[in-house]
């Protein structure tokens, strides 16, 4: 008797080969070493209160990261380039998010 069907084989990740998407932002950032001093406390201490000096740090490598970032896209901007990357629309040196001022086209005004 013949099978019917399709003969791929179908590739499934195991869960450690998998990245999670904010590891892979952290280890791009440069703060990897300062988010992984963060866990290490947090798992010795299981208190954030005791952590305050790793987690200031990782606050202070992420602003400086987020500062280099922006600069980067305003010269790019500059000189006319498209960016690939949007900045943060929560951050506060961006001011209020923009909405869209689309008409309903069945709507007359």
């Amino acid at each position: 008797m013949s099978t019917q069907g399709h003969t791929w084989a179908r590739q499934v990740k195991k869960e450690d080969e998998e990245e999670d998407p904010l590891d892979r932002l952290i280890s791009r950032s440069g703060c990897a070493a300062s988010h992984y001093a963060v866990q290490e406390c947090m798992a010795q201490h299981q208190d954030w209160r005791q952590c305050q000096p790793q987690v200031q740090a990782f606050r202070d490598c992420m602003s400086e990261q987020q500062a280099r970032r922006w600069e980067e896209l305003q010269r790019r901007k500059e000189r006319g380039r498209p960016t690939t990357e949007t900045p943060n629309r929560l951050s506060p040196e961006n001011g209020p998010a923009e909405t869209s001022t689309r008409r309903d086209p069945g709507k007359k005004s």
